[in-house]
């Protein structure tokens, strides 16, 4: 069964940083992308940034240059270093991932399917 769990959400003064962390578990990781999407009251699911298997890594243009996604293929964990926040970052944060599965409802972000879903984390950006 995939997990992708989450952790390190919470409220943050603008300007300021935040790390993410997501185990993933249940599948071979490092054969997929995994990424992260955010969800803002009112608002559409939108793809933040992903990192897939050969190492590429995209970024929505809103956080390129603030938002850096790494991963750790030994210990199936995946990381966003969020810095610069704006009040306007503020959304549930989804971690994501490509997975086996190759039917079923998906988001699409930077050139690949996302069927498997974390719980969310809350991030609050304060002005």
């Amino acid at each position: 069964e995939v997990q992708l769990v989450e952790s390190g959400g919470g409220l943050v003064q603008a300007g300021g940083p935040l790390r993410f962390s997501c185990a993933a578990s249940g599948f071979a990781f490092d054969r997929y992308a995994i990424g992260w999407f955010r969800q803002a009251p009112g608002k559409e699911r939108e793809g933040v940034s992903s990192i897939r298997s050969d190492g590429r890594t995209f970024y929505a243009a809103s956080v390129t240059g603030r938002f850096t996604i790494s991963s750790d293929t030994t210990n199936n964990m995946v990381y966003l270093q969020m810095n610069g926040l704006k009040p306007e970052d503020t959304a549930v944060y989804f971690c994501a991932s490509e997975g086996p599965l190759t039917y079923g409802s998906a988001w699409y972000f930077g050139g690949r399917l996302f069927r498997y879903w974390g719980q969310g984390t809350q991030v609050t950006v304060a002005s």
